[in-house]
């Protein structure tokens, strides 16, 4: 029996691919021990019991970015955290490390290499972080979702996707889909979303400027993000725009969306592509600009437009969104122009199994 150890975890971002691959070896394999190293602090600690994964700790141990007290006490802080994995990794007699990034990975990483456990490393954005950056350098094996990613070693693996979304036919789906949200099926749908939290700007542009999709003929389903609540529950009732806090079915409504307007994570990035959904992206203003080169590739192929976040108002999705809502030859093209894979979980598995059999 094999004993998988997988750490990650922060943000939705490390954590999703991290279950999406988890799911791959225990479907492959029932027998597998499958455990996932995190933080009690990250959204792992809430996701990965509810998957059904036991969920080791490691302490969160930010790398210091200035001369303060926290870079004092970091050399300490690190080598118990390092410690904590090293004492899992034995415990567990575990026989690989797979990392996908955040605060979980570096310690992982460094226990792995100490113990001698082959370890591979995940990068899912274009821009990768310190952890995964330090990690390449003695891994086994590092997959990147994004071709171009400046990581030591890297092959391009893609993303791994959720099992609905991997299987998913958007045709079949979308009458069911379509009656779960209370829209039309034979009517063009417009999805907008901004992540679990939501995104600001996009709800605060969509609030004045949606009656300019339905005129032009479309439904409009927008998800404001559980932090904007309030927004979804007073926003105003029309037929043709459903708003809601949350999206609870995230695969039904890429199988009825014929547009989406959305941040540029990287999971939405290769979901999108993989689908083969046309996307206009208003990349996060924030961070290291990852947003934006994750959108990049999508972008330079056809397959999406990008709206830069302080240009995205009401007046542009008037003048640039509702004229590509007519134009079903454009559409048609970004449609033809996506060309995303749904095969980042089984590419993963396969990076593991070659560290194995090393």
């Amino acid at each position: 029996m094999t004993t998988y150890l997988l750490a990650g975890g922060g943000t939705a971002g490390h954590v999703n691919p991290l279950l999406a691959v988890a799911d791959g070896l225990r479907e492959r394999d029932p027998d597998a021990a499958v455990l996932v190293l995190g933080t009690r602090e990250g959204l792992e600690a809430r996701l990965v019991p509810e998957r059904g994964y036991e969920l080791l700790i490691v302490d969160k141990v930010p790398f210091p970015r200035r001369p303060n007290g926290a870079a004092v006490r970091f050399p300490a802080a690190w080598r118990r955290a390092v410690g904590q994995v090293r004492t899992h990794l034995r415990e567990r007699a575990v026989d690989i490390v797979a990392g996908f990034g955040g605060y979980a990975s570096a310690p992982a990483y460094v226990a792995a290499r100490r113990e001698g456990v082959p370890y591979i490393v995940h990068e899912a954005n274009a821009r990768p972080g310190l952890a995964n950056i330090l990690g390449a350098r003695g891994a086994a094996g590092v997959g990147v979702v994004f071709a171009g990613t400046r990581l030591r070693g890297a092959t391009t693996v893609g993303m791994p996707l959720r099992r609905e979304l991997v299987d998913l036919d958007r045709a079949a789906l979308r009458a069911e889909a379509a009656a779960f949200f209370g829209l039309d099926p034979a009517r063009p749908v417009l999805l907008v979303f901004g992540g679990s939290l939501g995104a600001r700007r996009l709800n605060e542009a969509f609030a004045a400027a949606w009656p300019a999709v339905t005129e032009a003929g479309w439904q409009l389903l927008h998800a404001t993000g559980e932090r904007d609540r309030l927004a979804a529950d007073a926003s105003p009732r029309h037929p043709d725009h459903r708003v809601v806090p949350y999206l609870d079915r995230m695969d039904l409504a890429l199988a009825v969306a014929d547009l989406v307007v959305a941040r540029a994570g990287s999971a939405t990035v290769s979901e999108l592509s993989a689908l083969g959904i046309p996307a206009v992206y208003v990349p996060y203003a924030v961070g290291n600009g990852e947003q934006a080169l994750n959108a990049a590739s999508a972008v330079a192929a056809g397959a999406a437009r990008l709206i830069p976040d302080a240009e995205f108002t009401p007046a542009r999705i008037r003048d640039e969104i509702v004229p590509l809502l007519g134009d079903a030859d454009a559409l048609a093209a970004m449609r033809a122009a996506a060309a995303g894979s749904r095969a980042g979980t089984a590419n993963v598995i396969a990076m593991l199994d070659a560290a194995l059999a090393r």
